[in-house]
């Protein structure tokens, strides 16, 4: 089990990496749609609460073991848990990673296609004119046409595999280098758009003006999932990308970095999203429809609405372009052997991922009656499972096996902060955020509860 060879070409090439695997439907699709149906500035409040202290002191926890074990997943836990006197076993919380992420990236494909197809038709000017009842039929006859669905899902896998493939300083380095500024530019460029619109100042109101009364039990839980799911944490990936750390680099300086441009982007999006949704009097709790739904209609009678629609759909495509990247790259990793090139085990993996993408593209169509569980189809319980119960799961026994596993100098010295900062992380992630991410994976229950 020998150290992996590769290393981020420098300390910003980490974090964009960290930011690209973060970055993605999470903060575009996810945090506006929930934002807006869990009471605007409360959630958003209770989020950036629960990212610094239960998101953070966990990421900080599996990078920092990727870190001090050097190797694949599997085999640093394999190996730290070893030299620490313990069980070998520890190792299957990597393999657990990988399939969640596997799981993970299926659907993340399928619905990363959505929005190829969306940016096709927005800068074609399918949707200009038309009325809200047409592009609402329009999203649902896309979903209902099986092939149209596959197509931008193997289109997505084959852009996500070609940049795996060419490894971490010919594919990813480069392409989060490009993409993550740009990314960035894309949604200033939003936010200045939606600075012009009527409805700038009741966003920027309904979205930091916190109504504390709307605050409930599932309120709370839904921005703990939110947070938690948000900085892609409990998957192991951020563990292989510690593995590829600099070695002088500050881990709780990088991490920091990365939960505040994660943090930002979410904000801007929900900043221009709403600015045109209360423009256009529309109701911000749309639900998972309001990026696909929604924005649309809100941007038909714009003026230049086609242009603004599709730079929309753009932001979202290389949010999950580069989150889809670095969700793959721990998958390709643990693949590739001496036996096996790196373009090999990414043809692998993508293969795989494409054909396990396959019934949930197929779950608005030919598939749409073939229920799983209860009243979900395949689409419902791969987005719903492996989110909410093994990467939880998943972050919880990461967590624990840095706190209570490994010796305190050596997580110390892979967390690379100060000794009082790094007692501060333990006694936090020992005593705070474990049991939270406890909680937030007994929230489906706690909820089924509450009902």
């Amino acid at each position: 089990m020998s150290e992996v060879a590769e290393r981020w070409g420098s300390r910003r090439a980490f974090i964009m990496a960290m930011t690209g695997a973060a970055v993605g439907l999470g903060n575009i699709w996810r945090f506006p749609y929930m934002t807006g149906e869990n009471g605007g500035a409360a959630f958003l409040m209770l989020y950036v609460m629960f990212v610094l202290i239960l998101g953070l002191p966990v990421m900080m926890a599996e990078i920092a073991v990727g870190r001090a074990g050097r190797r694949t997943p599997m085999q640093a836990l394999s190996h730290l848990a070893v030299n620490n006197q313990r069980s070998p076993h520890w190792r299957w919380i990597g393999l657990m990673g990988a399939v969640t992420v596997f799981f993970i990236l299926s659907f993340y494909s399928v619905v990363s296609g959505w929005s190829l197809e969306y940016l096709f038709d927005s800068v074609t000017g399918r949707f200009a004119g038309q009325s809200g009842a047409v592009i609402g039929q329009s999203f649902e006859g896309f979903l209902a046409d099986p092939f149209r669905v596959i197509f931008n899902h193997t289109v997505f896998m084959l852009m996500t595999m070609t940049v795996v493939a060419a490894g971490i300083g010919g594919g990813l380095e480069k392409l989060n280098n490009v993409l993550m500024p740009l990314l960035y530019i894309v949604l200033f460029v939003l936010v200045g758009y939606g600075a012009t619109a009527s409805g700038f100042q009741d966003a920027l109101a309904w979205l930091f003006t916190p109504n504390l009364s709307v605050i409930t039990t599932s309120v709370v839980l839904n921005a703990m999932g939110h947070a938690f799911f948000t900085l892609a944490i409990g998957a192991c990936a951020l563990m292989a990308y510690g593995a590829y750390m600099p070695e002088h680099q500050s881990l709780p300086k990088a991490v920091l970095t990365v939960a505040v441009l994660d943090i930002l982007v979410a904000l801007l999006s929900g900043i221009a999203i709403f600015s045109v949704v209360f423009s256009q009097g529309m109701d911000p709790a749309s639900g998972p429809g309001l990026m696909f739904v929604t924005l649309p209609i809100a941007f038909a009678d714009l003026p230049g609405g086609s242009l603004w629609l599709g730079a929309f759909f753009l932001l979202l495509a290389m949010a999950t372009w580069t989150s889809s990247i670095n969700l793959a790259e721990p998958m390709v990793a643990m693949v590739k052997s001496d036996r096996m090139s790196r373009s090999q085990a990414a043809m692998l993996v993508g293969g795989g991922v494409w054909l396990v993408g396959l019934p949930s593209a197929l779950s608005f169509s030919t598939l749409k009656s073939w229920y799983l569980w209860g009243d979900g189809n395949f689409f419902d319980v791969v987005t719903t499972v492996p989110t909410d119960i093994f990467l939880p799961l998943g972050g919880a026994l990461i967590a624990v096996f840095a706190v209570w596993v490994m010796d305190r100098d050596e997580v110390f010295k892979a967390l690379g902060g100060s000794n009082a900062l790094c007692q501060t992380w333990l006694w936090l992630t020992r005593w705070v955020s474990i049991p939270l991410v406890v909680v937030v994976l007994m929230a489906p229950l706690i909820k089924s509860w509450l009902t």
